[in-house]
């Protein structure tokens, strides 16, 4: 259904795009028309990326848990594309671990990229756009000159889970704030939408929640598609969303993850597949794994 120009004059910055499911969805908005742009912490992962996304799509290297810096990617944006009307709220973090062993920085780390990282992007996202309506002539123009947001959540988001409770939460006010800024800034032509995505193997986020092979297939087993999702699917959900084709569709929530989030709680069934002493033997080994002596 889509076209070479389905998002020709969109200029859209993806957070976490420097590889997995940013980077797809980096590509796809790519092929389809759009300038884009991608940030991360890593300049090396960035660069390589936009390598593979295409000539012209740019980089910029951001923590996005500081607001000061966000404030300097958006400028430095700006001054490249004259205005950015497309958001990916994509750069998160999570990790397995029994709630009981979390400490306050364990769960800070992940609240502070997700939760508010989404909210300091999408806050410079917001009022650079409000305040370029104000030269507009006629609420029609005004609205006309809106933008997208699109937020990754997960399907755990109204569940909650086992074991990622600083993922659950952070998810949770990502789509609570969706919700509010949908109805918020509708008057400015601000679309402000969610994808909940289930278990899409990627490097990296992959290999810190699954503790081992045998509970990857599992896992897998326990999914009514009986298989994981790919990159480009995520992708197309989320080109769609951008796209014309979804101008009706505001707070709106899309769930794909081949019903799993029907088996409730992402993480719930470790609670069934092993003894506590062994989640908790095999979380500790994944932590030693991602942080060498």
């Amino acid at each position: 259904m889509f076209e070479k120009d389905t998002l020709l004059g969109k200029h859209i910055l993806i957070t976490g795009g420097g590889s997995g499911l940013g980077l797809a969805m980096a590509q796809q908005f790519y092929t389809l028309g759009a300038k884009v742009a991608i940030c991360g912490r890593t300049e090396a992962k960035l660069q390589a990326a936009t390598a593979q996304i295409g000539e012209g799509s740019l980089y910029y290297v951001c923590d996005v848990r500081d607001p000061a810096a966000v404030t300097a990617m958006f400028d430095y944006l700006t001054e490249q594309w004259g205005h950015i009307n497309g958001l990916v709220n994509n750069a998160a973090g999570n990790f397995l671990a029994a709630s009981e062993d979390l400490s306050a920085n364990a769960f800070a780390s992940v609240v502070d990229i997700v939760l508010k990282g989404t909210f300091h992007c999408t806050s410079e996202f917001g009022k650079r756009l409000i305040q370029s309506q104000g030269t507009a002539s006629t609420a029609q123009e005004a609205t006309t000159q809106g933008g997208n947001i699109v937020n990754i959540v997960t399907t755990y988001t109204e569940t909650g889970s086992a074991f990622v409770l600083p993922s659950a939460c952070a998810k949770a006010g990502v789509l609570a704030m969706t919700n509010s800024l949908a109805v918020e800034w509708s008057t400015y032509g601000i679309r402000v939408n969610a994808i909940a995505p289930g278990p899409f193997p990627t490097e990296g986020a992959w290999s810190r929640l699954m503790p081992d092979p045998s509970i990857e297939e599992a896992y897998k087993r326990g999914i009514p598609l009986g298989r994981y999702g790919q990159n480009e699917e995520l992708a197309n959900l989320a080109a769609f969303l951008m796209s014309p084709m979804a101008a009706y569709i505001q707070g709106g929530c899309i769930t794909i993850d081949g019903g799993e989030r029907l088996m409730a709680g992402q993480f719930n069934r470790f609670v069934q597949w092993m003894p506590r002493p062994m989640i908790k033997q095999a979380f500790g080994a994944m932590k030693s794994s991602r942080n060498p002596a």
